[in-house]
């Protein structure tokens, strides 16, 4: 069990690092929030992975930590506002120059354009 849960949070790890590495802003958007479910599972996973034991300390010999989730739904519930966020100045930023790249390197739109047609993004 615990190495199934230490895979998942590596590959979501891993995805959501390559993801937010993209020159566009919705695969960043995506990146971010794949780190965010991976910090989430990881701060749920130390509150020790236990079945069938009960939630309330004193009801029986052992018993889950509480803690961890209340993190966890603490973290989503950030994550969640974040994410909101970020989306609203990615769009507002769709909006403002008419594509979703991450890197603005040329300051005039024409030569931007021009750029592109040359490395193939258009």
């Amino acid at each position: 069990m615990e190495a199934l849960v230490a895979i998942t949070i590596g590959t979501l790890t891993a995805v959501g690092l390559y993801l937010t590495l993209r020159l566009r802003s919705f695969p960043v958007i995506l990146g971010l929030t794949m780190l965010s479910y991976a910090v989430n599972v990881f701060l749920f996973a130390s509150g020790r992975l236990v079945q069938n034991q009960a939630p309330i300390i004193g009801s029986g010999e052992t018993y889950a930590d509480p803690l961890p989730q209340a993190l966890v739904l603490t973290a989503i519930v950030i994550s969640f506002g974040m994410t909101a966020v970020i989306m609203i100045m990615a769009i507002g930023g769709f909006l403002e120059s008419g594509h979703d790249r991450v890197n603005m390197a040329a300051s005039d739109p024409a030569d931007a354009d021009q750029d592109d047609a040359e490395e193939g993004w258009a």
